[in-house]
């Protein structure tokens, strides 16, 4: 019986970003160079089937240092982490190993710097997200204002009365929703102090541009990352923003809603930062089974970043 045709566009680039790779890393050197359990502290990065895979090579996954032995390694996961967090594992004399983003670090450091010229921070992102929780705890409490909206962007009374104000974001943001924030920001103060570069990160930016170039092609698009990933659900928001009308999150081909794609010919397929290119595989795979399948790359950028390892781990060979 000859099968229906599908062609898949696949978004280039997907997946991993540097610094989801240099976590994971981390946290795979760790176990080879001390050995399990290696504990570490919230989900390294937000995709199951990572956390997962770690965790059958003896990583622990936990919500606070008090839940760590004493003797054992702790790493702090990529979306960073308040001060408060290494100023703790340090008072009880705990070997903690740092995996957080180093454009991440950069914000952190942002902050540090307005604070000490004497800005008064606002920072746009999405309250309770691991990212924001680790950025306003660099510095104390109420010291970092935080908007999520244009709204909140129009409603904000600045504390100081001399308006020195800067602005930072989170890192994986949708960057045209950002911009309409910083627009109004900048509108309403005009002196408002910006990051020296961009904030949200390089991976953010170059997948929402890819998922824009596949959307204009496509009568459907997946995105394959989890639903407490920030930069996948932005990735399916811009989808759905350019016009594509079946746009779906699926953790896992096991997710892939069939009867919605049932009428969609081409169908395109992203995945988030945090997502392996493995579980790209088990989708086109899936497709595969049902459909007789074209597959091609759209190609809207080259990456070539890589972030280096703590000392403590550069040599250590897998």
């Amino acid at each position: 019986m000859t099968r229906e045709k599908r062609t898949l566009l696949l978004a280039a680039p997907r997946g991993f970003c540097a610094g989801v790779d240099r976590a994971i890393q981390i946290v795979e050197k760790a176990l080879v160079k001390y050995g399990a359990p290696v504990y570490v502290r919230h989900e390294i990065v937000h995709n199951r089937y990572v956390v997962e895979n770690l965790e059958k090579k003896g990583a622990v996954f936990v919500d606070e240092l008090s839940d760590v032995p004493a003797d054992v390694p702790v790493i702090f996961s990529a979306h960073g982490v308040a001060k408060s967090v290494p100023a703790e594992a340090e008072a009880k004399k705990m070997f903690f190993i740092d995996a957080t983003c180093p454009l991440v670090s950069k914000v952190h450091r942002e902050a540090e710097r307005h604070k000490k010229d004497g800005q008064e921070i606002i920072l746009i992102g999405h309250k309770g997200h691991p990212e924001v929780i680790g950025t306003m705890g660099q510095l104390a409490a109420g010291e970092i204002s935080l908007v999520e909206t244009v709204a909140d962007a129009e409603n904000f009374e600045p504390k100081n009365i001399d308006g020195k104000l800067a602005y930072l974001t989170q890192t994986t943001l949708s960057v045209d929703e950002t911009r309409d924030i910083v627009a109004t920001l900048s509108r309403r103060f005009p002196s408002i102090a910006a990051p020296k570069k961009e904030d949200i990160c390089y991976a953010t930016t170059n997948r929402q541009a890819a998922v824009k170039e596949l959307a204009s092609q496509c009568d459907g698009i997946l995105v394959i990352g989890a639903p407490n990933s920030s930069n996948s659900m932005r990735l399916v928001e811009v989808a759905k923003k350019i016009g594509c009308q079946h746009v779906s999150l699926v953790q896992r081909a096991t997710d892939i809603p069939w009867d919605n794609l049932q009428g969609c010919q081409t169908i395109g397929i992203t995945a988030g930062a945090s997502a392996p290119e493995t579980l790209v595989e088990e989708v086109t795979d899936a497709f595969a089974k049902r459909y007789d399948v074209t597959i091609k790359e759209v190609v809207k950028t080259e990456e070539h970043v890589t972030f280096k390892l703590p000392r403590e781990l550069e040599n250590v060979s897998e």
